[in-house]
């Protein structure tokens, strides 16, 4: 195995002190302009690659954000990544993005491996209901934004989109398409996401004047293709069956289809088919998907804002830092899944 290359032995090969190499990488305008010269260039030809956790554990900080997500396979937390990073980069820090895989056990293991790496902040969508590993993560005094969830306390900020209102937007779309039995396939019921949204659609039916029953729930154990795949072939064995579904995301929504599909069940004009995120793939399916939009780039961005803000606070003592929570509004677009006449 190759020995790495230390900062002793740039400073040899160009024939210079170790303090001078460091000022070159640290300070090189205090360095004369032929000896930075000789330094780099014996940096490039050694291939030399600065310690960054030899240089946090002298700054006792590191230049990495955390972002913790639930699912790094559904392309909402990718478009949320996106907008986190733009705004990271643009303050001179990198993002390290993990993926709990909706487990409170990973999410509590990823944020033991953010404090252990003295990441500068976290920006996290909670998998653990109870919220007892985000009061664990608070101890180590790093600071945290919830993103896609609503703070509930004073004690952190949080961007969110108000999902109660996206929920209703998806069921009133339908009722007033004409449907009367809608169902949801819901995901994981301890998700606070999942559970406003189906507040939204109980709301929706409420004002409509029709009781909670017409709402028929299909849980399912995560929030994928497959899971929606499974919901739609229990959709389709129900023997009074809804004719339109509001799923919980796109992903669930895709499956529906695919499950409809291959039935031979004719979407929207046998079964309206609405989802929620509206990732890149919604407007690409078989059937264009109708789906209720959420501004993930910009809620990445606006997260990473607000952290940003809170870290300057933490190295500046004395200035003052508001934890707020930004709630987005989310917006209904309407494709062919749910155009069909009743």
């Amino acid at each position: 195995m190759a020995q790495s290359v230390g900062i002793k032995d740039v400073a040899r090969v160009a024939g210079v002190s170790v303090g001078t190499v460091s000022n070159v990488i640290n300070r090189p305008e205090t360095v004369a302009h032929e000896t930075r010269a000789r330094v780099l260039a014996a940096i490039d030809r050694l291939g030399y690659v600065r310690s960054e956790s030899a240089r946090q554990l002298r700054a006792g900080r590191s230049r990495i954000m955390g972002l913790l997500v639930l699912d790094m396979g559904n392309p909402f937390f990718v478009d949320v990544a996106r907008g986190a990073e733009r705004a990271a980069r643009a303050s001179g820090l990198g993002v390290m993005v993990c993926n709990s895989a909706q487990s409170a056990t990973e999410e509590a293991e990823y944020l033991s491996l953010f404090a252990e790496q003295r990441v500068r902040g976290v920006l996290l969508t909670p998998a653990e209901a109870t919220g007892r590993t985000v009061a664990a993560f608070r101890r180590h005094d790093i600071p945290f934004v919830l993103v896609d969830r609503v703070a509930e306390g004073a004690t952190e900020c949080s961007v969110s989109v108000d999902d109660v209102n996206g929920g209703a937007l998806a069921v009133r779309h339908l009722l007033d398409a004409g449907h009367r039995r809608i169902a949801y396939v819901s995901g994981p019921p301890a998700l606070n996401q999942v559970e406003d949204r189906r507040h939204g659609a109980l709301r929706a039916l409420a004002e409509a004047g029709l009781p909670a029953t017409a709402l028929h729930e299909l849980p399912t154990e995560r929030l994928d293709v497959a899971a929606g795949r499974d919901a739609g072939a229990r959709l389709l064995g129900l023997a009074d069956r809804p004719t339109a579904v509001f799923c919980a995301n796109d992903l669930l929504a895709l499956g529906v289809l695919q499950s409809m599909y291959a039935a031979g069940v004719r979407v929207p004009e046998e079964c309206a088919i609405v989802g929620y995120d509206d990732i890149e793939f919604a407007a690409a399916a078989a059937v264009p998907l109708t789906s209720v939009r959420q501004p993930a780039v910009t809620m990445g961005a606006l997260a990473a804002d607000l952290l940003l803000e809170e870290i300057d606070a933490a190295d500046h003592p004395g200035t003052a830092h508001e934890h707020r929570r930004v709630v987005l509004q989310p917006e209904l677009v309407v494709r062919g899944s749910s155009l069909g006449p009743r």
